[in-house]
């Protein structure tokens, strides 16, 4: 088995880094030999994500690593920011509800295509984990 690569860090701060975040997370997915679908799963929560940094932080990062053992492969994404928080992340998780006017399926949508969702939000800090998880 091959050692886990070490995490990039990819800083969000404008539309053309929504991009390259989304092309650096289907790249390692691809590396660590998931399918054209999970890739395209991935890829898609990634550019949901760092689009909502944009919109209601104006700026954060991405860390994007390789979370395998020896039982399973994994690709882990952290994007954070230092904005103003999500005010009740109940009703941001909620299918339709949405603060920007928008179909309100950014977070809840996220949520279900991936494997592990984690988000926690403060004044002044968001961060959100997602993974794929495949058994070897």
């Amino acid at each position: 088995m091959s050692e886990p690569l070490d995490p990039e860090c990819l800083p969000i701060r404008s539309t053309l880094d929504v991009v390259t975040a989304r092309h650096a997370a289907r790249e390692l997915c691809e590396r660590l030999g998931f399918g054209k679908a999970d890739q395209t799963r991935l890829a898609t929560a990634v550019s949901e994500l760092a689009r909502n940094v944009i919109q209601y932080a104006g700026e954060g990062r991405c860390l994007i690593e390789d979370g395998s053992d020896d039982r399973q492969r994994c690709i882990r994404v952290r994007i954070e920011d230092q904005g103003p928080g999500i005010r009740d992340l109940q009703q941001a998780l909620t299918d339709g509800y949405s603060t920007s006017g928008g179909l309100g399926a950014g977070l809840p949508g996220t949520r279900r295509l991936v494997d592990e969702f984690q988000i926690e939000s403060a004044p002044g800090s968001t961060r959100v984990t997602i993974a794929l998880i495949k058994r070897r």
